[in-house]
């Protein structure tokens, strides 16, 4: 890809509490990057001249983002890593060729050995409520639910409930809900953990039909 056509970022966002980076560009095309991926391929010498892959950051995060002139950011990462500088072009590469990318990590893993630590082998408690029809639907105004190792954002515990409450599946549906971690509307991506309280706010004014009606 040349310079001239590369695609520039018209969005970038930082989601500090799933640990991603969302990136839109001018040709549409949209991403969301961990910080994790973003770590162990960073564009610093120090990484990409390493024979090793790096390792330990399961749990990294970007403290903060720094503008680079017009082609590029600086991310700072709570490792205290700090010279990667990401380019347009960098960006847009390691959103198409992800999967390709983390598998090839994933396979170096394996070979030297590591397994990577998984955040959600602890038990993980949530607080979740039900607003509107949705409380008369389930029949409870709020529960508490310990999650399953599977279940790490929003979007997979609307999963889990849909399996658990199948007789009232359709009302869990993510077209009709706008779900609030901790009193903040959240992303259906949005990572969740030990002790946060999670809404679900149905956005339209009638439920859907059920297969016991």
């Amino acid at each position: 890809m040349t310079k001239e056509t590369t695609p520039t970022p018209i969005e970038i966002n930082l989601h500090q509490k799933s640990c991603l980076l969302s990136l839109r560009f001018s040709d549409g095309a949209n991403f969301e990057l961990p910080c994790e991926y973003l770590r162990v391929f960073s564009t610093a010498a120090e990484v990409k001249t390493s024979e090793t892959p790096i390792t330990g950051k399961e749990s990294v995060n970007i403290e903060r983002i720094e503008p680079q002139g017009q082609y590029a950011i600086r991310l700072i990462f709570d490792d205290g890593h700090d010279t990667g500088i990401f380019s347009w072009e960098t960006l847009y590469k390691l959103g198409c060729e992800k999967e390709k990318n983390w598998n090839s990590y994933l396979e170096k893993l394996q070979a030297l050995g590591y397994e990577r630590r998984d955040e959600v082998d602890r038990e993980r408690r949530i607080k979740l409520f039900y607003f509107a029809w949705l409380a008369n639907k389930t029949g409870k105004e709020s529960e508490e639910v310990v999650l399953p190792p599977s279940v790490t954002n929003i979007s997979e515990l609307l999963k889990l409930l849909r399996n658990r409450r199948n007789e009232i599946a359709p009302v869990f549906d993510e077209s009709l809900l706008r779900p609030t971690i901790n009193k903040q509307f959240a992303e259906f991506f949005t990572r969740l953990e030990d002790g946060d309280e999670v809404a679900l706010v149905p956005n339209r004014p009638t439920p859907p039909a059920t297969p016991n009606e």
